[in-house]
């Protein structure tokens, strides 16, 4: 009897092993599973830089990261979106993805938008503002239709306390840095506002005591802008415009034409001259109607203090700047010498 049941002894003790390691095969297995499926690291060569866009499915995205190369297994990634609930859960943005981050990294980056980072947007001098939609739309990914529409919207512009029919002028060149698929109201918002933080009650009591609204002052420093990349030019050029506003001679600037033409920036032709638009300054006398571009601080501050001198005319140099004149027939030598110049340009160049 006592062999019997230690026998029985024994049979239950090798049974409860076999148990036990079966179970810790499952364990481990299964930790083996999960550590593939969560933890395991994605390795790809330097960072990988993705956006989630409104509207983006998590299929989309899944297929983003499997073409860059962040996620080594679609299927593995897959499980894990499934096991932690992530597939209907994504931040827009625009992330960096470094090597080594696991599935559940991706998809907690993702959810919670961890390493969504700034865009820069950068807005040179001289940007027409019908340049701004297409901008945003490469930089942001912002519905160009949706800006082209905002930039005309007289509620939207009368917010920021400017009368006129466009923010043409208005929005400040510079660099900005805005959040992937930003609102476009507030990215337009933060560029009006950079103006009007820059033309403060100083310049305004300028332009006053010139008898210039900011309009007329942002018109003339667009020409300017226009006309000019050379920083020591662009009060000399204010000069001659302010000279010829005193004489009631037309401002005949070219790029007011450019502004008008639908196929520009192109070389200006003798038809081009007779174009009727109130922006011909060719045709009318004064300044434009508006804005033709949106001007610079250097070109701004120019348009508010001209230099004093009796010049009337000015065309290229050549050799990037410009050569100015008291008399039109100095200026038809130096337009001659112009034209030679750029012939023989041309020439060597083939």
């Amino acid at each position: 009897m006592t062999f019997s049941r230690r026998k029985k002894k024994r049979g239950a003790r090798g049974h409860g092993r076999r148990l036990s390691a079966a179970l810790l095969v499952v364990i481990v297995a299964g930790l083996a599973c999960a550590y593939l499926v969560l933890w395991a690291p994605n390795t790809f060569v330097g960072d990988r830089i993705i956006t989630v866009s409104k509207g983006d499915t998590f299929r989309q995205i899944e297929d983003t990261l499997i073409v860059s190369g962040v996620v080594r297994s679609r299927f593995l990634f897959n499980v894990a979106a499934r096991v932690l609930g992530s597939t209907r859960k994504m931040q827009i943005g625009r992330y960096r993805f470094r090597p080594g981050m696991s599935n559940s990294d991706i998809l907690d980056d993702l959810e919670n938008g961890t390493s969504v980072e700034l865009v820069y947007l950068t807005v040179t001098e001289g940007y027409k503002t019908r340049q701004i939609p297409s901008l945003l739309g490469r930089t942001l990914g912002l519905d160009t239709t949706a800006v082209s529409s905002l930039v005309t919207d007289t509620s939207f512009i009368r917010t920021f306390g400017i009368d006129a029919p466009s923010l043409e002028g208005y929005l400040m060149p510079g660099i900005y840095s805005f959040y992937w698929q930003e609102s476009d109201s507030i990215v337009l918002s933060s560029m009006a506002g950079a103006f009007l933080n820059f033309f403060d009650d100083s310049l305004r009591r300028v332009a006053a005591d010139r008898g210039m609204s900011v309009h007329e002052v942002l018109t003339l420093a667009s020409i300017i802008e226009a006309e000019t990349s050379v920083d020591s030019e662009r009060a000399r050029i204010s000069g001659v415009y302010f000279n010829r506003l005193r004489k009631r001679m037309r401002l005949q600037a070219d790029p007011t034409i450019q502004y008008i033409l639908e196929d520009g920036p192109r070389r200006i032709s003798y038809a081009d001259l007779n174009r009727t638009s109130p922006y011909n300054t060719y045709r009318n006398s004064g300044l434009p109607p508006g804005p033709i571009n949106n001007p610079g601080r250097a070109s701004i501050i120019a348009a508010l203090n001209p230099e004093k001198h009796g010049f009337y005319f000015f065309v290229a140099s050549g050799g990037g700047g410009h050569t100015f004149s008291r008399t039109y027939a100095e200026h038809l030598r130096e337009v001659r010498s112009y034209r030679k110049k750029r012939e023989a340009a041309a020439k060597e160049g083939g």
